[in-house]
């Protein structure tokens, strides 16, 4: 079967390494460990990868975040996708550096990309993998702090907690999004 993972960010040597990417960064990763490399295609850089029996499409959508929701249709309707076989990676302030919270759906919690996706699929009944990026920013920071470089403590653990929420997409792929968020919510 064949899943849709769409990693949120913003193409640009000038956000490569910033909070909002980390959805880049996790797909890059699953890239990166089944040997795959990335095309650029419509509306984004697309690769395939192999999690034992299961495909997955990984996506990092060239539409700059607020327009996510574009290529995320596109792709779904290209490759036949159902909604029950996406799953969104994004970045999220309210949860603590590092957490993961995956869910099957719900709001967007002001999240540009996802608002753009449920948009244009018309529904927020579909899957995504939040990862924390704290919420240490002043008021009226918060552009500043998601388009900025994580801390030297934060680079510190980057890799593995990449690391481990690239092991909650494989989960959500081969076993559902019910195993998955019994075995990485808030790990």
């Amino acid at each position: 079967m064949l899943y849709l993972i769409a990693g949120l960010g913003n193409i640009g040597n000038e956000y490569a390494e910033t909070r909002h990417n980390v959805g880049f960064r996790i797909v890059d990763e699953i890239a990166r460990a089944s040997g795959s490399t990335f095309e650029d295609k419509r509306y984004g850089f697309v690769a395939k990868a192999r999690v034992k029996n299961q495909q997955l499409l990984l996506l990092k959508p060239s539409t700059y975040m607020n327009l996510s929701g574009n290529a995320v249709r596109y792709w779904m309707q290209r490759e036949k996708i159902p909604v029950e076989r996406l799953l969104v990676v994004a970045d999220d302030l309210a949860l603590p550096f590092g957490t993961l919270r995956m869910k099957p759906g719900g709001s967007e919690a002001g999240h540009n990309g996802l608002k753009s996706i449920t948009q244009q699929l018309g529904t927020q009944q579909y899957a995504r993998l939040r990862f924390g990026i704290g919420s240490g920013f002043q008021r009226g920071q918060q552009i500043d702090f998601v388009l900025g470089d994580f801390t030297e403590e934060e680079q510190a653990v980057l890799d593995e907690r990449v690391a481990t929420a690239a092991e909650a997409v494989r989960a959500f792929a081969l076993s559902g999004v019910q195993f998955a968020m019994n075995h990485y919510n808030n790990k």
